[in-house]
């Protein structure tokens, strides 16, 4: 059974974004439109959806490693802050967005909190994941199924 280190990170997180959205359950702030996800950033997401987007990412982080936190989910959010004619650093994202998140993902009982202050997958959200894997990858298998008899046809004429 395909899981969701089997699937590439872009099929799965458009795949369970598309799920979060679709089930109505992860509870979105009010604030969405309007915020950045960073200080180095200039401007807000322009994707109506990016907190979907951006739970599914975290969802799969956290499904991969055992036990992540905000901070380390800010390292990875990140990105490049340009300081005009100074050299470029590394600047790391907004840890309210990465924490309320986690907390509307713990909400829906994807994830749950460890001992140390962290987060790690629960046991539903674990099913979960890999059930939305399974349908990726059969997604898939149907896709190149389908174009292989219309080249077979295409052959045949």
């Amino acid at each position: 059974m395909p899981g969701v280190r089997d699937i590439s990170a872009e099929a799965f997180i458009s795949a369970y974004a598309s799920h979060l959205k679709r089930s109505g359950k992860l509870e979105v702030p009010t604030w969405v439109d309007l915020v950045k996800t960073g200080s180095f950033k200039e401007l807000a997401p322009y994707d109506p959806d990016w907190y979907y987007v951006r739970a599914a990412a975290v969802a799969r982080h956290i499904y991969l490693r055992k036990d992540v936190g905000i901070g380390a989910l800010t390292k990875l959010h990140g990105g490049r802050n340009r300081r005009g004619n100074r050299p470029s650093h590394h600047a790391d994202a907004s840890a309210s967005v990465q924490r309320k998140i986690c907390q509307s993902l713990e909400k829906i009982g994807v994830l749950e909190q460890t001992e140390n202050g962290g987060r790690r997958i629960s046991q539903d959200g674990q099913r979960d994941l890999d059930r939305i894997a399974t349908a990726v990858v059969e997604a898939a298998r149907e896709a190149e199924e389908d174009e292989e008899e219309e080249e077979e046809e295409e052959d045949e004429e």
